[in-house]
């Protein structure tokens, strides 16, 4: 029986041991799973040391199973993140391309150049500024406008080409609102005013022109019972000299200084000074212009001009013209005739490169203008254009570089050649059956003879 009590007592206390270690590895099983759950808080630390001494070997050996279970927990998590951020790089690209495709349907495409070209409204705008040309010439009612005006009617072919007359100050303003201001392409001016404004540095070489017109005369208009029997009478009185800063005030300072006649000078428009005239408020006004001037020739009984002579001091940049019953049938009488002064008239451009836009423009105006001088010189049109001779040259400038091609490409040839390509055939027994043989003949051998001249 006392053998017995002890081996009970034994097997109680293992029990109770065994009871006791399952308790406790329960209890550290389940903090650790509480612990893979929510990491932040924890909670084993305090009990593994409360507990360290009698527990130590059954946690090492009970840990394996909690390491494959969070090792499979952190390996879900990982999986979780990479698929919410595989999400969010589809999201993130799709919201870039949206864009992307939206753009140059709506906006970048509709402003490509291309489609701008393509456009018949722009193309329209594009062409017509491109083939107009315009012309700086003289104020209302000057033969310059008339002539501009001429041209434009002669030379206008719809959005191929477009002459457009611009109303000027005439003279030395042309001849610097075409140097200067944008826009402006030809401008009719005086020579000796070309020469002036060079001298004193106003303008510089780039300046050419394309043609010499017409003259144009200076008229002396006073009352008729003025008792003004000459211009020398004019000293000391009131002289309209034409508006301040115009052609025609530069070129009759001129004469009056030449001459050495001392005026009181005003300046007026045509139309207030002819009023003047008329309430003798000035004693005489000029007007320069090609014959007839409308101005002029609108004037009725009571006045009349007076003669401008052509002496010495004059000639060197003046003309001696003559006015006619023709011209001024209410100012003239018949069979009479005023002596007066002329100046030139040229067509001047800026003198452009000849690769550029603004170059080609005017060769077209040439191209289009110097075949159909013939065409403007016949009635019902100015009869100015019958002195202009595109062939003229203006000595002293340079021809714009088109003109100056077109007439060596169209030059009549002289009696001179026609003599020597006789000589050619007679020394060469060179055969020309028909006319229409020779005269093939004759033309290459000008080419010929250009060719070698040019060498």
């Amino acid at each position: 029986m006392g053998g017995a009590r002890p081996a009970l007592r034994f097997e109680r206390i293992y029990r109770g041991c065994v009871i006791l270690c399952a308790a406790l590895m329960i209890g550290f099983g389940g903090a650790e799973l509480r612990a893979q759950a929510a990491p932040a808080t924890k909670p084993l630390a305090p009990v593994a040391k409360k507990h360290a001494a009698p527990a130590q070997p059954l946690i090492a050996t009970q840990r394996k199973a909690p390491s494959r279970l969070a090792a499979h927990t952190q390996t879900a998590r990982l999986k979780k993140v990479a698929r919410a951020s595989k999400a969010a790089r589809k999201k993130a690209r799709a919201g870039v391309e949206k864009p992307v495709v939206e753009k140059p349907v709506v906006e970048r495409r509709a402003v490509e150049k291309p489609a701008a070209t393509n456009d018949p409204a722009a193309a329209l705008s594009e062409r017509i500024n491109n083939n107009t040309v315009s012309v700086i010439a003289g104020e209302l009612g000057s033969t310059d406008l008339a002539i501009a005006h001429e041209l434009s009617l002669v030379l206008d072919d719809g959005d191929n080409l477009r002459i457009m007359p611009m109303v000027g100050a005439g003279g030395g303003r042309n001849i610097r609102d075409l140097r200067f201001m944008k826009g402006a392409d030809l401008a009719i001016t005086q020579p000796s005013l070309l020469a002036r404004m060079r001298q004193s540095g106003e303008i510089d070489d780039k300046i050419v022109y394309l043609a010499k017109l017409f003259n144009e005369e200076m008229h002396l208009v006073v009352r008729a019972d003025a008792g003004v029997a000459s211009i020398q009478h004019l000293a000391g009185r009131t002289v309209n000299l034409g508006e301040a800063g115009s052609g025609t005030q530069s070129i009759a300072r001129d004469v009056f200084t030449r001459l050495g006649i001392a005026v009181r000078e005003v300046n007026m428009t045509e139309r207030a000074a002819i009023e003047g005239l008329r309430t003798g408020d000035i004693d005489a006004t000029i007007v320069i212009g090609g014959k007839p001037v409308p101005a002029v020739a609108l004037m009725a009984a009571g006045f009349r001009l007076l003669p401008v002579p052509f002496v010495k001091q004059l000639r060197e940049d003046f003309l001696p013209a003559i006015l006619s019953n023709e011209d001024y049938p209410g100012l003239i009488e018949p069979g009479r005739r005023v002596e007066t002064l002329a100046v030139g008239s040229v067509l001047i451009a800026y003198n452009w490169p000849r690769d550029s836009d603004r170059y080609q423009k005017i060769e077209k105006f040439v191209e289009a203008f110097f075949p159909r001088l013939a065409k403007l010189q016949a009635p019902p049109h100015h009869p100015k254009w019958r002195e202009v001779n595109v062939a003229a040259t203006l000595p002293g400038w340079t021809r714009f570089g088109a003109a100056e091609d077109w007439l060596r490409d169209h030059r009549e040839p002289s009696a001179a050649a026609r003599e020597q390509f006789e000589q050619f055939v007679s020394t060469r027994q060179a055969r020309a059956g028909t006319a229409e043989e020779r005269e093939r003949l004759f033309q290459d051998f000008m080419q010929w003879q250009q060719a070698r001249e040019r060498r």
